[in-house]
C-alpha cells in the first residue's frame, strides 16, 4: 500500500456506499500509468514518460529512481478514452457498481521503457540512477479481464505504438524549445 493507493481506495469506498444507499449506478475506472501527447514534462507531477522523452529528445540527463527493474503497466491515452466511453454508454446491468482496471495488461520495467523511448527517439544517452523514492511500489500489473468481459474494453494501442505517436508529438510540439 502507498498513500496514493489509499486515496484511490477511499474514492472506491465512497462510490460503493452511494451505490448501496442511493441506488446509483456507478462504474469506477482505475487508470494505470496513462501517457500520450500533451503531457507536460515540466509540470510538478510529470510522469516518467514525458520526462524521459524530454531528456532523450533534447539530450538532457534522465533520472531513473531505484534500479529501474520496477515494473508498470503503461497505457496509451487512447485506450483510456475507449474505456471511458465504454463505461459511460454501457447498458450491461452486470457492469454497474464495479471497479475496472484500465491498462494494457503487460508488465514493463522502467529500464525497458527507457530503452524503448531511446530506440524510437534515436538517442544513445544513458540514464542516471538515483535512490528509489519512498512509497513507490515495486511492481504493478493490471488484470483487465473484467473490463474486457463486462465493458467490451480491448486496448487498441500497445506500448511501443503509443510511444511512437507520443515521441512524434513531442518532436513537433517542442521543436523550438
Amino acid at each position: 500500500m502507498s498513500p496514493y493507493a489509499v486515496s484511490k481506495l477511499t474514492n472506491e469506498l465512497y462510490a460503493s456506499v452511494f451505490a448501496m444507499h442511493y441506488g446509483m449506478e456507478i462504474i469506477g475506472l482505475r487508470y494505470f500509468n496513462v501517457f500520450g501527447p500533451n503531457q507536460d514534462p515540466n509540470g510538478p507531477y510529470a510522469a516518467a514518460i514525458p520526462l524521459f522523452m524530454n531528456s532523450l529528445l533534447f539530450d538532457k540527463e534522465a533520472v531513473i529512481f531505484g534500479d529501474g527493474n520496477q515494473t508498470r503497466d503503461f497505457t496509451f491515452v487512447e485506450n483510456a478514452v475507449q474505456a471511458n466511453i465504454r463505461a459511460l454508454f454501457t447498458t450491461n446491468q452486470e457492469a454497474y457498481n464495479k471497479v475496472y482496471n484500465v491498462a494494457v495488461g503487460e508488465s514493463v520495467s522502467v529500464n525497458q521503457l527507457y530503452e524503448t523511448i531511446a530506440s524510437i527517439s534515436g538517442s544513445k544517452r544513458q540514464p542516471a540512477y538515483a535512490a528509489e523514492r519512498k512509497g513507490d511500489i515495486k511492481n504493478s500489473l493490471a488484470d483487465i479481464s473484467m473490463a474486457k468481459n463486462l465493458l467490451g474494453y480491448e486496448p487498441h494501442y500497445q506500448l511501443r505504438e503509443g510511444l511512437e505517436i507520443t515521441v512524434a508529438w513531442f518532436r513537433k510540439a517542442f521543436a523550438h524549445a
